[in-house]
This record gives structure tokens, sequence and C-alpha cells, in this order.
């Protein structure tokens, strides 16, 4: 399985984790000049913005270790980005990021829902 294959199939299972739990999807892949939404989410009075990690073997860190400073900034552009593009504003918004370990049948061994991940530091 490519990395773009593992990535495609984390997005995929982040989305059914998300909807199982009540959270209604908007968007996937967002793109723009500066950065990329992996999903777009709405749950409650929130929109989020959603960075999906996924990782077959632990060999180079955990999913959570692959988010760089530069990641972090990429997906705020794009977050701003988006809500630029929006005719009506939401009150609330914030990013999240699931991480996935997925195993050799393509099955998430552990996938885990960070709230509130990259905040404004």
């Amino acid at each position: 399985m490519s990395r773009k294959e593992t990535g495609d199939l984390g997005e995929k299972l982040a989305q059914g984790f998300l909807k199982k739990k009540g959270y209604r999807i908007v968007d996937t892949n967002f793109r723009c000049r500066r950065g990329e939404i992996d999903i777009i989410a709405k749950h409650k009075d929130f929109l989020i913005f959603v960075e999906v990690r996924s990782k077959r073997n632990l060999e180079y860190g955990t999913p959570e270790e692959s988010i760089t400073a530069g990641k972090k900034r990429r997906v705020k552009t794009a977050a701003f980005q988006y809500l630029q593009g929006l005719e009506k504003q939401p009150r609330q918004w914030r990013i999240d990021v699931v991480v996935l370990e997925i195993d050799e049948a393509g099955k998430a061994k552990r996938i885990e829902h960070i709230e509130n991940a990259i905040g404004e530091d």
C-alpha cells in the first residue's frame, strides 16, 4: 500500500468515525494555494477543520509526531482561506486532528480524535 493509498484510506476511515460521533461532513480535500484541509465538518455549533494523519507502522514515529510546525501553519492558512470564502462566518470553529494506525488488512488498529489540536500558538 502506497503512502497516498494509506492517506486516502485513513481519510475514509476518519470520515466514518466522525459520522458515528454525530459529525456532519461538509467538505473534503479543500485545497488552496498554501494548504489543504482533509475534512470539514459541523458538530453542534462548531465548524471543524480536520487534519487526518495515518500510518501503517511506527518505525518513524506516531501519526501525531508527523504534524510539523510547517504543517500546522499550512492547515491554519487553509482554514482561514476557507472561512474567508463563506458568506456567513461561523460563530465557533476549531482545528482537530484524527490519527490512525492502520494494519496490513487496511483496518484501523487505533483511531483517536484530538479536539482543538492545532491552536493559535
